[in-house]
């Protein structure tokens, strides 16, 4: 059975620190690609950032670019969401999301989201 447990989120003020972290299973999880999205209420669901398996070149969002820095230990079957200065504009709910496509098939796992809420 695949799971996706995301942990780490909370309330921090404008300018803090949050580490989410996202527990796989059921899955080969060194052969996915990794992404974190998020979601604010009243607006879609958008990639913040992404890593593959294979060169684990990280991608970002624009707006998180410099703040935001995902890393994962394919040891631990964990990927991780460092997210530094953050802003008001980055309260949302976030989710871990794992996927692999092929010619054949693609898959496609979600976690069950983390509020991350940033307020004085």
């Amino acid at each position: 059975q695949v799971q996706l447990v995301e942990s780490g989120g909370g309330l921090v003020q404008p300018g803090g620190s949050l580490r989410l972290s996202c527990a796989a299973s059921g899955f080969t999880f060194n052969t996915y690609t990794m992404n974190w999205y998020r979601q604010a209420p009243g607006k879609e669901r958008e990639l913040v950032a992404t890593m593959r398996s294979t060169d684990r070149i990280p991608g970002y969002a624009t707006s998180v670019k410099g703040r935001f820095t995902i890393s994962r230990d394919n040891a631990k079957n964990t990927v991780y969401l460092q997210m530094n200065s953050l802003k008001p504009e980055d309260t949302a709910v976030y989710y871990c999301n794992a996927r692999s496509i092929s010619l054949l098939k693609v898959d496609d796992y979600w976690g069950q989201g983390t509020q991350v809420t940033v307020s004085s």
